[in-house]
């Protein structure tokens, strides 16, 4: 094709470097008499006579796709930029050029090609960059672009040690994004609650998406925590708004590993841990009981001589092993990367156990000229646990096995003379731990499969469209049997009791997208479209038998139990499903890259809704300037980078509502014997309600991402407001008008108000050392707005409900707010007083007894973390401190071991002594206590060998870590760290599995 000359003078200002196009035209729009003879004299190179295409990819060193990269030919103005999937098309003229590739976190690259028209490129990470590539929902984007508050924690950040579960390797990694341990039983994890509660019932855990696939917190802990590269957390409306009616607790994206384009790989990683017990309670010994039982007239008959330390008996040294196989290869058209991973736990309380094994492979393959880009994940678990018993324990105290221990008499033995396990008559409901630890068999099998497929079609130009399909299923099967001999009441009267319990789900998922991205001069914008269909089927049954004249067979042999004690609910089974269509679009757009704009909708329409909400609305905007790269902020050397974000969103809940919430339905209700014959009963067992919808989050957000001093500090400040209305809760309804009793309905609201604040700074800042103080802290205000409302003109009073030991919701009060009666001493019996704060001369122990005060409540205000690290050459040490405070604890089972009352049949806390408490009918703030901690979480110590003087190994990495080191609190249980979830037990601690202290020793190594 015969080129302009306009053309060819563009190409004379690239290859001289002089500017002199725009001087030479004039207002007429044609050139200058001296422009046109210099162009006539000049001769051009042959170079210029012909262009070609140079193509290829762009990905990062873990193997993703890097959207946004600008290609530039140096020395000009021609580029390109890599679409989502990280691929760019760029014409250039003659043999030999330079290409420069450039990203925000990343190393520029300058690579010459000549006679190449295929090319990719694998940008290097840029530690010392601010900014970072941020996968965001349904794509990624650059840092510097984010409108949202957004929390990127890469695989280099993680805390390390004898991970179990993804979401300890980024407890105190992010502010406002609170990762709480409760006890350390196998198999168990960590849950985690973003800016705080958001919902009564409707479910407070954020959504998992872990490669485009969408899950509940279950989907963690089927991916291995070794084979993760980065997680981003989405925190405001703005950011989940994209996923409509699932949003509003939050949502945790999880990137998986990926191999290198062309490149093969094996890697080994392993780590192994000692666990032992952090802390125990100080119970009385055999001489301090003994000591203490006659002085409260315990007969001589109790002391059965022995010395028992129970809890020892039942605790042992735990162990944690996590090995990870990894490899992978391809070409410049396809690469995969495979992994096999082991997670094995030996719990510290005896016969605990889990075994995780995950396989799973992932590839990309490239067709079309490169305009197609194919992606397949496939992953399979097998997950097997043995159960440490966990609700057992006598008429007025239940809890797991290792709290029981405490209740224990010191002088009780393990075993009667004749071998059996002892038990005493005379205690009601006695039973012996360890024969429970010995005899009870409790275990599961979790086999875990999910796969997805997806396709991405360059169809012109900067127009992408994308196909994505995921199938994920799960099968639970637990097994349960308590025989005559564990000593347990319920089970030597039933003469063993067995159980299966399984359950199934079947989760599928496509979507359909069209993606549009382009720059036009000043202006860019990347729009997306989405149609999204959802479908999650739940199927199980439960059957139990007992009467059994062995114990051989255990649970697997049902039939042998006794037919004629069955009884209703020792069998049921259960079918359900429920869809989710979805229609959602984001448009991102850039003026100048200073002036930032994302707007998104969704529209989601839920089968588990009443008949007059099946839809759903979910819009947000949100806005950012890039203040830095203002003109009038090019001479300043203070700011590095300066960045102000403002958003406002709407999300939605559904979480709490099982499909047929809405319905009315009818069950079983006893039986009636109709000439001679039994006929069962059915009531109505819920009501009906056709508006039943979804909870609406409205969140406010503003946000400041700064840094200074050559970006040695760095850091953001964001402030947001968020309420949930159309709270969904069981309220208590008369009858009639109802039928039933209670109603699953949408009324009430909640806030939550908080500051959050992230900052780090390079104290050292050398060639060979880094040493960086980093931390983050979250301030957070709750509110019950209101509990009060009608339904089909019914009104609904409840804004004074019980939410945990002496803890309420109460309206203008934050979320388990404790409302209780106040110690004052005890009386000439020993016995417990408190205040009567009306002086009516009764105290009333009612829920709205006007004798109980506020005194604070369950919910942390505060928390906050410091993670310092420090690099010198191959040396690497790091470590988190973590804490929280503004809570407090019902401590249960301190005042279950304090009551001299009980000597005679438990064991007392050493504390109890100069308590002199004989007993008590109130539940009084004598027992409530101080919240607040630090703990240090963890430490870690790294030195890598690399590079290797070896033929078989590029790198080798060795470290020691320490976890749950130390804990600083005025608390005196267990531990601090307890149920904040909402609901049964909240505030309270009625014992937990005991939380381990750690010492591990980690290994990584990458094969040449």
């Amino acid at each position: 094709m015969q080129k302009s000359l306009f053309y060819w003078l563009k190409q004379l200002e690239a290859w001289t470097g002089i500017a002199f196009i725009k001087q030479s035209i004039n207002q007429q729009g044609y050139l200058s008499l001296a422009c046109l003879v210099a162009l006539l004299m000049l001769e051009l190179p042959a170079e210029a006579q012909s262009n070609r295409i140079v193509q290829g990819k762009v990905e990062s060193e873990t193997g993703i796709p890097l959207a946004g990269v600008t290609v530039l030919l140096k020395d000009s103005k021609i580029g390109a930029t890599t679409d989502i999937s990280g691929n760019y098309k760029l014409s250039i003229s003659g043999k030999t050029s330079i290409l420069v590739f450039s990203h925000v976190g990343f190393i520029s690259q300058e690579i010459r090609v000549s006679d190449q028209t295929k090319l990719d490129v694998i940008l290097k990470t840029d530690s010392k960059a601010l900014d970072e590539v941020v996968v965001v929902g349904y794509g990624s984007q650059n840092r510097k672009d984010v409108t949202g508050a957004v929390a990127t924690i890469s695989s280099e950040n993680f805390n390390q040690g004898a991970i179990t579960n993804p979401l300890q390797q980024i407890a105190g990694r992010a502010a406002g994004v609170n990762v709480t341990q409760i006890g350390s039983e196998p198999g168990s994890g960590p849950s985690v609650r973003i800016r705080g509660i958001t919902s009564l019932v409707g479910g407070n855990d954020p959504l998992v998406v872990v490669d485009g696939i969408q899950g509940n917190m279950d989907l963690l802990n089927q991916v291995p925590p070794s084979e993760i590269a980065s997680i981003d957390v989405l925190k405001d409306a703005s950011a989940t708004a994209i996923y409509g009616s699932r949003g509003a607790p939050g949502v945790i994206i999880v990137s998986t590993k990926k191999n290198k384009s062309g490149k093969s790989s094996v890697e080994y990683s392993a780590t192994f841990s000692v666990d032992r017990v952090a802390k125990q309670l100080e119970v009385l010994s055999a001489d301090e009981w003994w000591q203490q039982a006659q002085a409260n007239g315990v007969p001589a008959a109790a002391n059965h001589g022995s010395n028992t330390d129970w809890f020892n008996i039942l605790s042992r040294t735990g162990s944690t092993q996590n090995h990870t196989l990894s490899f992978g290869g391809g070409t410049q058209n396809f690469n995969y990367r495979a992994s096999l991973t082991a997670i094995l736990q030996n719990g510290i309380v005896v016969n605990s156990n889990n075994q995780k094994y995950i396989g799973r492979i992932q590839a990309t393959q490239k067709a079309l000229n490169d305009r197609l880009t194919l992606t397949m994940n496939l992953n399979s678990g097998i997950n097997n646990t043995l159960g440490s018993p966990g609700s057992i324990g006598r008429a007025a105290f239940t809890s797991n096995l290792i709290t029981n221990s405490y209740l224990m008499r010191p002088t009780d033995p393990v075993f009667n003379t004749d071998g059996k396990y002892y038990t005493d008559p005379n205690v009601f409901e006695y039973f012996n731990p360890y024969a429970i630890s010995q005899t009870v068999v409790n275990e599961g099998r979790n086999n875990s499969l999910f796969g997805s497929l997806k396709t991405d079609l360059e169809v012109i130009d900067n127009l992408t469209l994308g196909w994505f399909g995921s199938w994920r299923k799960t099968d639970n099967n637990w097994g349960y049997y308590l025989p005559a001999v564990s000593t347990v009441a319920y089970a030597i009267n039933n003469k063993g009791v067995a159980n299966i319990s399984n359950n199934r789900q079947d989760e599928k998922l496509m979507n359909i997208s069209l993606n549009y991205k382009k720059v036009f001069g000043d202006h860019s914008i990347n729009a997306l479209a989405i149609y999204e269909w959802q479908n999650q089927t739940y199927q199980g049954n439960f059957t139990q038998a007992k009467g059994f004249i062995n114990d051989i067979a255990t649970y697997n042999a049902l039939q042998l139990g006794d037919l004629s004690r069955v009884q209703p609910g020792d069998f049921s089974s259960y079918k359900n499903d429920r869809t989710l269509v979805s229609f959602l679009g984001r448009i991102n757009y850039s003026y100048l890259s200073r002036y930032l704009l994302t707007v998104s909708f969704r529209k989601d329409g839920s089968s588990v809704f009443g008949d007059n909400n099946k839809w759903g609305s979910f819009p947000s905007v949100a806005l950012a300037w890039q203040i830095d790269q203002e003109p009038f902020m090019q001479n300043q050397k203070t700011f590095n980078q300066l960045k102000l974000r403002g958003g406002y969103g709407v999300t939605g809940n559904q979480q709490g509502l099982f499909p047929q919430n809405s319905l009315s339905l009818v069950g079983a209700a006893g039986v009636t014997y109709f000439g001679g014959n039994p006929i069962t009963n059915f009531n109505i067992t819920q009501n009906v309600n056709k508006d039943l919808r979804w909870e609406t989050r409205k969140q406010y957000n503003v946000g400041l991402d700064f840094a200074v001093l050559d970006s040695r500090l760095s850091g953001s400040l964001d402030a947001f407001t968020a309420t949930t209305d159309n709270l969904l809760f069981n309220y208590t309804v008369p009858q009639p008008p109802f039928p039933f009793g209670t109603i699953m309905a949408n009324v009430g609201s909640i806030r939550n108000q908080g500051i959050e604040a992230s900052l780090a700074y390079q104290v050292i800042k050398s060639k060979n050392t880094s040493f960086t103080l980093a931390g983050n802290v979250s301030l957070l205000a709750n509110k019950v707005m209101n509990l009060n409302g009608s339904i089909n003109g019914v009104p609904l009073n409840t804004d004074y409900i019980p939410w945990g030991p002496n803890s309420y919701l109460i309206a203008g009060k934050p979320i388990g707010t404790f409302s209780i009666l106040q110690h004052s001493g005890k009386n000439e019996n020993r016995a417990e007083t408190v205040v009567d704060v009306n002086g009516d001369g009764v105290i009333d122990q009612g829920n709205r007894s006007p004798d109980r005060v506020l005194s604070g409540n369950a919910l942390p205000t505060h928390t906050y973390a410091f993670t310092p690290t420090l690099k010198h050459k191959n040396l690497d040490v790091s470590m988190v401190w973590r804490g929280s405070g503004g809570n407090k604890i019902y401590n249960g089972l301190r005042q279950t071991l304090s009551m001299m009352e009980n000597t005679g049949k438990a064991n007392l806390l050493k504390s109890a002594v100069p308590l002199d408490l004989y007993t008590t009918q109130y539940g009084s703030n004598l027992w409530l206590e101080n919240g607040a901690f630090l703990r240090f979480e963890n430490l870690s110590i790294g030195y890598s060998f690399h590079p290797l003087k070896l033929k078989s190994i590029e790198a080798l990495r060795v470290s020691v870590t320490g976890s749950n080191l130390a804990i600083f609190t005025k608390y005196s249980g267990i531990d601090p760290e307890l149920n904040v979830s909402g609901g049964n037990g909240f505030g309270g601690d009625n014992g937990i599995y005991p939380r381990t202290r750690s010492f591990a020793v980690g290994l990584n190594v990458i094969f040449k």
